[in-house]
């Protein structure tokens, strides 16, 4: 999505002007707001009923053998501190976020299905995020391919861009409709969507948000079996919630997760930090899997980072943001759960791969002074090519001068000075 606003931002062949950059904080503010939409949409989604002190204390004595008994013990600590609800899908409401949530209680409730079904298959919650995101990105290899490749041919088309940019602005004299007509006569006519890139971005960031709370609330819920039942029907019925290990003597233990989330020391539901670095204003929960997912992001994004040109401020504008965005996952590792980057590894390890079979190393190289002879002579093995023009010879592209026909044409039409006439100086009256 960035690259295809910054080609758009310089198909207008202009510096950023003030209205421009008041643009830019409105649009950036516009998507922290859709993202924080998407937020409350998920965790309406993820909301559990919360039901009365009462019912919590009647839920845990018919569990028991003894419910008389388990009722009097669990009666103070229930009065004292609420136990965790179960989990369960998300009801209409009178307020919008309840309303959304519903709306958007399929796809929560078909992420944690399959996460889950996964797990039962292979008893690996770890095993079961990774299966999950390759899954996801297996369905959206197409769309995801052909942001890729329509990345690749707009920054092929840069220099050319720009000399249009320069005959548009000469022709129609700052008409800034013009030239962005003039600009998308240009793509079209070469066969490029300046929009091909946006879908798959909003698919991923769209995913982002329920595959959190699924990882957050799901996994952790002591008793998510209402989410195991579609239609009546039990789809899960080799995961028995609530874990019958964590019943002792006739009393459930609220705070332990039915699933297992704990792998090798790590509990996927809660952060990983491996210590804190105060920083003055705030402290940051340094976290191994977050430097990791910031690492391979930017191997992701240089990877498809745009040539540096000393006359396209934009182009430099957006390569340093595709340095800097990536590591903002450390920032998240002290309060996202482990689960999530676990989720940002594997897709960006795809990212990866397939964005090498297309592009090769990329922009990669050089890299701190290195550049190997193995990534100058790589050939990728679905190379980007291309397409053919459309309408070729009828569109602005084509009948533009080039600089050097622009000057034999400024030359043609000068008038040479045939009569060679002194001039008035000099002569007598």
């Amino acid at each position: 999505m960035a690259t295809t606003q910054s080609a758009s931002v310089n198909a207008l062949g202009r510096k950023p002007s003030a209205m421009t950059k008041t643009g830019k904080r409105w649009v950036a503010l516009g998507l922290l707001l859709a993202l924080l939409a998407l937020a409350v949409v998920a965790c309406g989604t993820a909301a559990a009923a919360d039901p009365s002190p009462t019912a919590q204390i009647s839920a845990a004595a018919s569990t028991s053998p003894n419910a008389g008994t388990a009722a009097g013990a669990a009666s103070p600590s229930a009065s004292a501190t609420p136990a965790p609800a179960a989990l369960e899908p998300a009801k209409a409401g009178a307020d919008p976020a309840s309303l959304i949530g519903f709306l958007f209680t399929p796809l929560f409730q078909a992420m944690f299905l399959l996460l889950s079904g996964l797990y039962a298959l292979t008893g690996n919650v770890v095993l079961a995020i990774v299966l999950m995101t390759l899954m996801i990105r297996l369905v959206s290899i197409r769309l995801s391919s052909r942001q890729i490749v329509s990345q690749k041919r707009i920054q092929k088309l840069a220099p050319e861009l720009r000399e249009l940019t320069k005959e548009l602005q000469r022709r129609h004299k700052g008409d800034r409709v013009a030239i962005q007509q003039g600009t998308q006569q240009f793509y079209k006519e070469r066969g490029i969507s300046q929009t091909a890139g946006c879908l798959p971005s909003l698919l991923q960031m769209g995913l982002l948000f329920p595959m959190y709370w699924v990882i957050r609330d799901g996994l952790t819920n002591w008793n998510p079996s209402a989410m195991f039942h579609v239609f009546g029907v039990n789809l899960m019925p080799s995961i028995q919630c609530p874990n019958p290990d964590h019943i002792v003597n006739g009393v459930i233990d609220k705070a332990a997760p039915c699933i297992n989330t704990v792998v090798f020391g790590i509990n996927v539901g809660q952060p990983q930090v491996l210590f804190n670095l105060p920083l003055g204003f705030f402290t940051l929960g340094v976290s191994a899997l977050a430097v990791g997912a910031g690492l391979l992001q930017f191997v992701q994004s240089r990877m498809l980072m745009p040539p540096a040109a000393e006359s396209d401020p934009s182009a430099s504008t957006q390569r340093t943001m595709m340095v800097i965005f990536p590591f903002f996952s450390i920032i998240y590792g002290g309060f996202f759960p482990a689960g999530v980057f676990v989720y940002w590894i594997t897709t960006s390890i795809f990212s990866i791969v397939q964005q090498f079979l297309i592009v090769g190393w990329g922009s990669i190289f050089p890299l701190f002074g290195w550049d190997p002879s193995f990534a100058r002579d790589h050939t990728p093995r679905f190379p980007v090519t291309m397409p053919e023009p459309v309408n070729a010879g009828k569109s602005l592209a084509a009948t533009r001068y080039k600089p050097e026909e622009r000057a034999a044409s400024a030359a043609s039409t000068v008038r040479p000075n045939t009569h060679k006439r002194a001039s008035r100086r000099g002569r007598r009256r």
